[in-house]
């Protein structure tokens, strides 16, 4: 019987639409089971309704049929139960009712199980037998188990099929495609697909039959994407700033460098063909960040797979590139980069759509110094089907809508003045403070990864750098970064922002950001040898980056030194002991140096509760939200199926926050917050309630933020700060801080985050 199962489910997922998946179900398990009745019903539009979707027994004409009095029936027992239902006398129960999968005659023996998909009932499978008595424990396991595995695939089925009703204008009004946020604003345009250029996943190995002839090919190809990428930076010069176009630099010099291009040529020289060796290189680099938690470094995936593409491109030359783009043009494409933008004519783009991407890609940054709103991990979005169509792009709540109505139009024109005066705003506010109503200053500081961020960031409202991530530099390399390589980095970073403090965090790998060339294997990993445990447990390795660090610090002071994933008193006295035995050897050589301000990250639970102990020994802390908000709900923050938008404001982290606020104050330690939640106005707005020191963020946020905080006295935000402390859900906090947002008057001009699935029949996950 479980053989069964798994063939039955197989087949359904192969199914081509939902209607073939069910009808497949409904066959196999008569042939399997001896039932004598068999049906599926799906929610309907209205809460309580089921409607008939497949079934062996009911008339033909019933199929479709919404089922009457289904709250009053056995098949509302079980939606409403949300649990599985069995019955062996359903007559005698008060809610039997003859239903259309029995055609009406008074079957005895019934069996119900719900169909659920994250927390949401999609619908509930039927059984009947005619003679009274029990489903025995094998057939009960059977459908229990096909229920659970038939939700994600109803789910899934039932997106694409209601996507391509509303791109042919059949779903509701206000049906949308959901995606994920990756730059603000709202924009209505004509959708032009990319045509498709090249797909490295499609590449053959083939045997270099000349290989000299192979090596030129590859570096003509990069020679050719640095052309490339250089002239869509002047394209875009007149409408960047500098620090921006510094992007396209970063991508040049990245296809420039000794890793990917050696590790081609040695792959080339191995005897592949240029686009196989290519294509290995690409996929190994790219899987070294596909595997990290940090959704930052993991976009760095994004930016290796885009250079891939172009270089396979100029590898391919019969591969033309024939785009043409309307006035209003909303470039839509299973992966849009930031070349793809820049061929765009100036004044012309609008929106950037695509199937993949994150919000901390390169794409993302530049949509945002465009001023042009994008939504990327759109899944479920039929490309070809919307090519050509009017759409509207909400990058405030990461949806989509093609084809929209002339009275959505009108809501969303009305939308996009509101961001011109935002966006007056903005401007209006770039060179003042982030200060109170009644005078009381919250810096803002940014946070950093790459060689790209710091033009951003230095360019920007930053009042420092709160996070610099010193890792990214060690993960992309064959061996360990040496102490003169580590200093020209660091000191170049402390010379740009001088006299600003520059916050600069110390190796933090383990987990899922693991260094090629020192595996780590670990049963457990994310409660293993990371962070400060990795660098305790390696000396050798750690002295090098902190005698690197008071090196660089010399002559500036604006260093401060920034300890991750501190866990334990001893492990903080251990890594300050380290940082002294550094700074006297480099005294004893003879060598300039400078003791920075030295603090630690607080991102788990059992430092939350040591704070007044790790306070007194630093001079400052930081709170990593992002970790603590995972750790605090023991839920994986890049696991969907556990996480939502709100953790950072769930009751639990901000009673923490306050906690670590509180014991530091009385130290006389400041605290600053350097997850997203830092870079969310109703997170803003709170941490200011509580009395943090200071925020560090992307750059991009800065106007938004800066904006929150100008519109509150320290007051009126600690009152929200107490009163959110005190609800009991994380949607509660985030009405509250939304409500009074809204009363300020700025509401309006970004999204509400909320957990919106199943709230609407047309509004779906993309």
């Amino acid at each position: 019987m479980l053989s069964d199962c798994r063939e039955i489910i197989r087949q359904v997922k192969i199914a081509s639409n939902l209607e073939e998946a069910l009808a497949i179900l409904v066959r196999r398990v008569k042939d399997s089971l001896p039932v004598d009745a068999f049906a599926v019903y799906l929610t309907g539009a209205e809460a309580g309704q089921y409607v008939l979707k497949a079934s062996d027994a009911a008339r033909p004409e019933a199929k479709g049929q919404v089922c009457p009095g289904a709250q009053a029936s056995l098949l509302g027992l079980v939606g409403e139960r949300r649990e599985l239902v069995v019955l062996d006398d359903a007559p005698a129960h008060p809610r039997y009712a003859p239903a259309a999968e029995t055609g009406g005659q008074p079957f005895h023996t019934f069996l119900g199980v719900p169909l659920i998909h994250y927390h949401q009932v999609l619908g509930v499978l039927v059984a009947w037998k005619q003679v009274r008595g029990q489903f025995d424990k094998d057939e009960v396991s059977f459908f229990v188990t096909i229920a659970a595995q038939l939700a994600k695939v109803i789910y899934d089925a039932a997106n694409v099929g209601v996507v391509i009703e509303l791109v042919h204008k059949e779903a509701g009004e206000n049906a949308y495609i959901q995606g994920v946020q990756a730059a603000t604003g709202v924009a209505v345009g004509t959708a032009t697909l990319i045509d498709p250029l090249a797909n490295l996943e499609s590449v053959p190995d083939r045997q270099a039959e000349d290989i000299d002839a192979q090596e030129i090919a590859f570096r003509a190809a990069v020679v050719a994407v640095q052309a490339e990428l250089g002239a869509g930076s002047e394209r875009l010069a007149d409408v960047l700033p500098n620090e921006v176009r510094e992007l396209f630099d970063v991508y040049i010099m990245l296809l420039g460098s000794d890793s990917l291009v050696a590790d081609t040529l040695e792959r080339i020289r191995a005897g592949n063909w240029a686009p196989g060796a290519w294509r290995d290189t690409v996929a190994e680099h790219a899987r070294v960040f596909d595997r990290m938690e940090d959704p930052y470094l993991r976009a760095r995936g994004e930016d290796i797979r885009e250079l891939g593409t172009r270089v396979l491109v100029q590898l391919q030359p019969g591969l033309e590139d024939s785009r043409s783009y309307p006035e209003r043009c909303i470039l839509v494409g299973d992966a849009v980069g930031i070349q793809d933008i820049a061929l765009v004519p100036a004044g012309r783009l609008v929106g950037v759509v695509s199937h993949q991407g994150s919000a901390f890609s390169h794409t993302a940054v530049l949509a945002n110094a465009l001023g042009i709103p994008a939504v990327v991990s759109l899944s479920s979005l039929p490309l070809d089907l919307v090519d050509g169509a009017t759409m509207v792009v909400d990058g405030d709540e990461a949806g989509i809508y093609p084809n929209p109505s002339r009275t959505l139009l009108d809501a969303f024109e009305m939308r996009m003045s509101q961001q011109e005066a935002l966006c007056a705003q903005f401007m209006k506010n770039r060179d003042l403070p982030a200060q109170t109503l009644d005078g009381v200053r919250l810096p803002l500081h940014a946070n950093i990864g790459l060689d790209s961020d710091i033009g951003l960031a230095r360019n920007s409202e930053a009042e420092g750098v709160g996070l610099y991530r010193t890792e990214y530099q060690f993960l992309l390399r064959d061996a360990f970064p040496v102490e003169d390589e580590q200093y020209q980095s660091y000191r170049q970073l402390l010379e740009d922002f001088t006299p600003k403090p520059v916050t600069i965090r110390t190796l933090d790998v383990g987990g899922d950001k693991i260094l090629s060339y020192f595996p780590l294997k670990e049963d457990n990993p994310f409660l293993g040898v990371r962070g400060i445990r990795f660098s305790l447990a390696h000396p050798e390795i750690f002295m090098i980056q902190l005698r690197a660090l008071l090196r660089a610090n010399a002559g500036l002071e604006n260093l401060q030194v920034l300890f991750p994933m501190v866990a334990k008193v001893s492990e903080l006295d251990e890594a300050l002991e380290l940082l002294a035995r550094a700074h006297r050897e480099l005294m004893e050589e003879g060598q300039a140096t400078a003791k920075p301000k030295v603090g630690l990250m607080i991102e788990v639970p059992s430092a939350v509760f040591l704070t007044k102990a790790l306070a007194a020994r630093v001079d400052y802390l930081s709170v990593g939200t992002n970790d603590l908000a995972q750790y605090i709900l023991a839920a994986d923050r890049t696991n969907a199926r556990v996480t939502t938008p709100n953790d950072t404001l769930h009751p639990s982290v901000l009673n923490a926050i306050d906690m670590i606020v509180r014991d530091a104050h009385a130290q006389s330690t400041p605290v600053s917050v350097c997850g997203e939640m830092a870079g969310d106005p109703a997170g803003a707005l709170v941490l200011l309630g509580m009395g943090v020191d200071a925020l560090s963020m992307s750059p991009a946020s800065f106007g938004r933020v800066k904006l929150v905080i100008r519109a509150f006295t320290s007051k009126r935000a600690r009152a929200l700060a107490d009163e959110a402390l005190e609800q009991e859900d994380e949607r509660q906090v985030r009405g509250l801080l939304n409500d009074a947002l809204e009363g300020a008057g700025i509401l309006k001009h970004w999204p509400r985050v909320e957990d919106r699935a199943g709230s609407d029949a047309g509004v779906f996950a993309g």
